[in-house]
């Protein structure tokens, strides 16, 4: 049974609730960028650029992806997903070498920094909520 009705979430105090929620969920997954960002521009990176880039990021991602799978599977065929998973994560590391005025090795560096700050804020996370949550977060059974 889920824990919100499909009519609960669409009303204005659930759609309240879901933004607050994602507001939340995007300043947590841009901590790791801005931490990893800190580091690479000696501590040049704000926090409200690494939002930013958290924003921006996955949008280029998504929309390179799409495009470019369309675009080169004319082209390559059945090579076409893995090349433009490829092209959308050097789009993605665009936006950080624009964001955070950095070459593409820092915006590597930052997006390799960032994927190590969020699995040990994972890891963490799991740690104290381990006991709160005795089977984990998605419960195998309940599938």
């Amino acid at each position: 049974m889920p824990l919100l009705s499909s009519a609960a979430i669409f009303s204005p105090v659930g759609l309240g609730v879901v933004l607050i929620g994602l507001v939340i969920i995007w300043a947590v997954l841009s901590l790791p960028v801005y931490v990893a960002a800190k580091i690479v521009t000696g501590g040049k990176a704000t926090l409200l650029a690494a939002m930013g880039a958290t924003l921006l990021g996955p949008i280029v991602y998504f929309i390179t992806v799409i495009l470019a799978a369309f675009s080169l599977d004319v082209i390559i065929g059945f090579a076409a997903a893995p090349v433009a998973l490829v092209i959308a994560f050097i789009a993605w590391l665009a936006v950080y070498k624009a964001v955070f005025s950095t070459g593409w090795l820092g915006a590597f560096l930052i997006a390799f920094i960032a994927a190590i700050v969020f699995v040990i804020i994972a890891l963490i996370i799991t740690a104290l909520l381990g006991p709160a949550v005795p089977n984990g977060f998605f419960d195998v059974k309940s599938f």
